[in-house]
């Protein structure tokens, strides 16, 4: 298993198939929003050091990634904040340490690049807060949405 940090345009390709049964495995509204990334965005947001995708490999092979968007905190301004835009392991490779592996890797590389606060959201239909109560999280928030089209 290897656990890297790799630049968005190395992980482009390799990340559409494992993103797309993300999709299909995770999101509530595929009926009406469909999956549709904006990899000029993606881009952009990885050229300017906001974009950082850590990513777990079994012989070579994409697995999982945490993608996360680290920038200064708009609320506070002396801290740089990490904030998950998506975390999956292939369901595969969910019974062992790959996911505890991979946002360790990714909670080091914070540590070091003088991040404060870290966050990873989770599908409530999905959960791992146990792992992340282990790692050392704590749950401060919970999420709601609603979806407008289709109504």
């Amino acid at each position: 298993m290897e656990i890297a940090h790799e630049c968005f345009t190395n992980v482009k390709e390799d990340i559409k198939p494992l993103l797309d049964m993300h999709w299909s495995e995770t999101e509530p509204n595929q009926e009406t929003i469909k999956l549709d990334p904006d990899w000029n965005e993606y881009f952009r947001l990885s050229e300017a050091g906001i974009l950082r995708i850590f990513t777990a490999r079994d012989k070579g092979r994409l697995i999982g990634y945490c993608v996360l968007l680290i920038s200064t905190s708009v609320h506070h301004k002396g801290h740089i904040f990490a904030g998950t835009d998506v975390v999956y392991i292939h369901p595969e490779f969910r019974r062992g340490s790959t996911g505890s592996d991979l946002i360790h890797f990714a909670e080091s590389h914070c540590k070091d690049n003088g991040v404060s606060l870290m966050t990873l959201n989770m599908k409530t239909d999905y959960p791992f807060d146990s792992l992340m109560l282990k790692m050392g999280f704590n749950l401060i928030e919970r999420v709601y949405h609603k979806c407008f089209l289709g109504q």
